[in-house]
Parts: structure tokens; sequence; C-alpha cells
């Protein structure tokens, strides 16, 4: 039976079940490795018949979602792997799957919502949700803000490698200051990170702009690799930091950001 011959075979029975499970672990298997793999290492860590193997390696290869290499005697992702993803990330498919869970979020809180990213070590906001009675903040779409300030930022810098953040923030010119406040080095930031690991949920008052606060929680990829933020802000002022994490607000910020992770098939993060 063909895996992927659509035109000739009826799709739909539950014999074809096992058959596309397989043929998307193959091909989830090969999405994650680095390189070409061997059919022999496909069959290994799937645990496949080698028989099997070939074949699924074959109509994959066939229908283009993969590609055979014989001087390699390897298998690696085919062009129809690249524009299924390309399709994919066309239908803005985070952004449309956050945007009723911010709307909600919002209107319970009363506070803004967003949906941010990291663009290198700027945090990038994609979508904002304004509750019923609409606040004038800076953070709009399409805005980019120094991620080691913002609650969004440090949410998904906390879930890094540390090598990965060392990377974002080489120097301490790296680190830019607009209140005064939120951490001037790594060190600083590293201490922050870890703290707001443990504690589930980030948090800033007054790093951006002073007179709002932040609170934030980290959306993970199948992965377990944040991808995104969902964070509420706020007016709050105070002289000094007050040293507040708001954790009402954050179970609800949680709440939501789990959500996301569950709709995007992600999985948060084990440790």
């Amino acid at each position: 039976m063909g895996w992927i011959t659509w035109e000739n075979h009826r799709v739909g029975s539950s014999s074809d079940v096992p058959a596309l499970r397989r043929g998307l672990a193959v091909l989830r298997l090969l999405a994650g490795r680095p390189g070409p793999v061997s059919a022999a290492s496909v069959a290994r860590e799937l645990n496949l018949p080698r028989s099997t193997t070939y074949h699924l390696l074959s109509e994959l290869t066939e229908a283009g979602f993969a590609t055979h290499f014989p001087e390699e005697k390897r298998y690696g992702l085919g062009v129809a792997s690249f524009e299924l993803g390309s399709a994919y990330l066309r239908h803005d498919p985070l952004e449309r799957l956050a945007r009723p869970l911010l709307r909600r979020l919002a209107d319970r809180m009363e506070k803004v919502a967003h949906l941010g990213v990291l663009h290198g070590p700027e945090a990038l906001y994609l979508v904002r949700e304004q509750p019923r009675q609409p606040q004038s903040i800076v953070s709009d779409v399409g805005v980019r803000l120094p991620a080691h300030l913002t609650a969004s930022g440090r949410a998904m810098l906390a879930h890094l490698p540390p090598a990965q953040v060392r990377a974002l923030f080489p120097s301490v010119e790296s680190f830019v200051d607009r209140t005064g406040r939120g951490p001037h080095n790594l060190p600083a930031l590293r201490r922050v990170l870890t703290a707001e690991r443990r504690q589930g949920w980030a948090v800033e008052d007054s790093f951006v702009t002073v007179g709002f606060a932040s609170v934030a929680a980290p959306v993970f990829d199948h992965g377990e690799r944040p991808i995104a933020a969902i964070t509420l802000t706020f007016r709050h002022l105070c002289d000094t930091p007050c040293g507040q994490t708001w954790p009402d607000l954050a179970k609800e910020v949680r709440k939501a950001a789990d959500e996301l992770t569950a709709r995007i098939g992600g999985h948060p993060a084990s440790g």
C-alpha cells in the first residue's frame, strides 16, 4: 500500500492509520536531525522492520517529502516538506490560535493582553487585545522592545540554554537601559531568569515604561522550546521596585499560555 499515493488509493480505512502514523513518525525523525540519516538508523530509532522503513522512505521520497542521497545512503527532508512548512507559516497559525485566548483574557482581567516572540535580543509583539476600557501603552503590534527588560522576553529567555542567552547578550553594551530598572549585565540577567523559571512566570515593574507593569508566561512547541509568551500589561506605579509578583494574574496568564501550547501541539517544559 502506498502511504501518500492519494490519486490511486482510497484514504480513510482503518488500515491506513498505522501506515500514516509511521510515515509521520519518519518525517518527524528526519525533521529533528541536523543532517540526513540512514534507513538503518530510522528503523532502529522507531523500532520498525527494515522492510517497512524502506517502503515508507520510498513512498515519502516519491511524494517529495523526503530526499534520498544515494552516494551517502541516507535520507533527508524533501522539497514538499519545505512547501508544507511554508504554507503553515503563511496561515499565521500562532496568531490565529492565540487571538481568541487573548481576547478572553483581556476581557476577564480588564488588562491589555499580548502575544510576543523573541526576535534576537528583542521581544516582538504580534498580537494585542485591549480590554473593554482601552488603555494606551507602548507595546503595540510590531513594536520591538529589549527582551531582558520585558516580562514576555524573559519568560522565553528563562527556558533557553545558557549559551544561547549569552550569545544574545554578549557584552554589557547589549543591555539597553530605559528607566534605570532591570538587569544591567549577564550575571544579573541569569539570576533573574533562574528565579523566574522556578517561579513559573516573569514580571516587570516599570522596566520599560514608568507606571506600567507586566506579567508573562511562556508558550512551548512540541520540543519543549519557548516559541512565544502571553502577557498582561497594566498600570502600576511605585517609587522603588515593590517586589510584587502578582500570582493571581500569573495564574490566568499561565492558563492561557498552557492552552495555546496545547493548541499548537506543544509540550510544557519539564524542568
